[in-house]
């Protein structure tokens, strides 16, 4: 008998500590994402007790407030649709998301001396509040961008090279998030995706913009190549398969090729350079991982160099095959040859403020990657400013400022070409890099090439 009381004691003891330490490892391991879930109770009953702070633009321009009617507060977005894919929403039905889920806790006040605060305010009866967001988006920039892409589906990154602060990250179409309640049946059902962030989670073929990264993997396994040339008879036959090109450029350097768009070039590079040099530039350059902004960004992908044949390797150095990026990793992409092939870690929240104005949290501007060389960027580099120069992307081109571009025209198995274009500016000290994409429009000189250009040339008159 005494045998069969202690088992039973061993045993409640044993699930006593099984659910002692199951509740530590909620409370301590999981207690972020759990806080930060966008169906946390919690959070949305704070909701009806804190005047959740504001967000603002890089100017100061409201993007999110709390206006109240008597006691009853409600979430209002004074643009609209532009920038709705960052900032998100608040929805009691369908939760939060964007920078306002990313940053509940300081929104709300429950971080840092906020919390303590808002705890005596409570017990005092006086209103709690929660804190500010400065963001790095210039909503002129992000209205413009909007504006260009003139309600076709696509996309557009810009951002400071220097510091890797974004100052526009579009998406289209879009939604107003001041009506996503009734909104939400027909957003979720809609064919065209309106609550896809094409601009950070969108995944594409990039097409011939894609050849900057190819060249700098190509320079650094044989530097030889840049005053190698290339004989272009307007198409490559590769394991029975024949790749077309734009036209017969005859005799191209790296430069010309670049500058021309030539296929057969830039296949021939990706062969030379064999599948795992190949995975290898893909990867220095990020493509294959979330640089962290803010909010979600879809790794690119590509496939495993094993699996890589000869045929797949030549289109995907062109940008076609199995390689899907996003805009925001093209623009990145631009950025590194600007900047001697540097990436800086792209974010988008500049500062956070408590209740009182204090900031308890400002951006680290820091360098995440080094993509490639100076030596090496500076080669490609050339190609892309005689792109703009008397090339693809004339059509990108500025009057007073040298702009640097590459165009795309990307095929896809659902229908005409993507229009791509990537560039930065101005050409001789860099500042700003953009990526454009543009749905199913057709040629990237056409069509991207001029968004990019009057977005990087206003951007360049405000001072960025």
């Amino acid at each position: 008998m005494k045998k069969n009381i202690l088992k039973l004691g061993f045993l409640l003891l044993g699930l006593l500590l099984v659910l002692v330490g199951y509740l530590s490892y909620l409370q301590v391991v999981k207690d972020p994402a759990l806080a930060a879930n966008p169906y946390n109770r919690r959070t949305r009953e704070r909701e009806t007790q804190v005047r959740r702070g504001n967000i603002y633009d890089a100017r100061g321009v409201v993007l999110a407030k709390t206006e109240f009617d008597g006691k009853q507060g409600r979430r209002v977005y004074p643009l609209g649709d532009d920038a709705a894919h960052i900032i998100g929403y608040i929805s009691d039905r369908y939760g939060r998301a964007g920078l306002e889920s990313a940053y509940d806790p300081y929104l709300l006040g429950m971080e840092g001396s906020d919390s303590i605060r808002n705890f005596i305010n409570k017990i005092l009866g006086k209103e709690q509040k929660g804190g500010d967001l400065t963001l790095t988006i210039d909503s002129s920039l992000q209205g413009l961008a909007e504006q260009l892409l003139g309600g076709r589906r696509g996309a557009v990154v810009l951002v400071d090279i220097r510091t890797g602060a974004l100052r526009v990250v579009a998406s289209a179409p879009g939604y107003d998030p001041n009506h996503l309640d009734e909104n939400w049946p027909s957003l979720v059902q809609a064919a065209d995706s309106p609550l896809l962030n094409r601009a950070t989670q969108g995944a594409y073929p990039p097409g011939s913009t894609f050849k900057i990264i190819t060249a700098a993997g190509a320079l650094a396994a044989k530097p030889g190549l840049a005053n190698s040339i290339f004989n272009c008879q307007g198409y490559l036959m590769v394991g029975g398969y024949k790749l077309t090109d734009l036209a017969a450029h005859g005799e191209v350097d790296l430069k010309k090729a670049l500058a021309v768009s030539c296929n057969t070039t830039f296949a021939q590079l990706g062969l030379g350079m064999g599948a795992d040099n190949f995975y290898r530039v893909f990867k220095a350059f990020g493509m294959d991982q979330d640089p962290d902004p803010g909010i979600a960004v879809r790794p690119g992908t590509l496939a495993a160099p094993g699996d890589m044949t000869q045929t797949e390797l030549a289109s995907s150095a062109i940008g076609q095959g199995e390689v899907l990026v996003s805009p925001l990793h093209m623009a990145l992409a631009a950025a590194a040859i600007a900047n001697q092939g540097v990436i800086m870690r792209p974010y988008l929240v500049d500062s956070v403020k408590d209740s009182t104005g204090e900031i308890v949290q400002s951006a680290v501007q820091r360098q995440w990657l080094t993509a490639t060389t100076p030596a090496i960027s500076g080669i490609i580099k050339e190609g892309m400013v005689d792109a703009v120069r008397s090339g693809t992307a004339t059509a990108a081109a500025v009057s007073g400022t040298q702009m640097a571009g590459k165009t795309g025209s990307a095929q896809n198995p659902h229908g005409q070409t993507h229009a791509w274009f990537v560039g930065f500016a101005p050409a001789e000290q860099p500042r700003l890099a953009v990526a454009v994409v543009l749905e199913n429009a057709g040629s990237g000189g056409s069509v991207a090439a001029p968004v990019a250009g009057r977005l990087l040339a206003t951007a360049l008159a405000k001072g960025y």
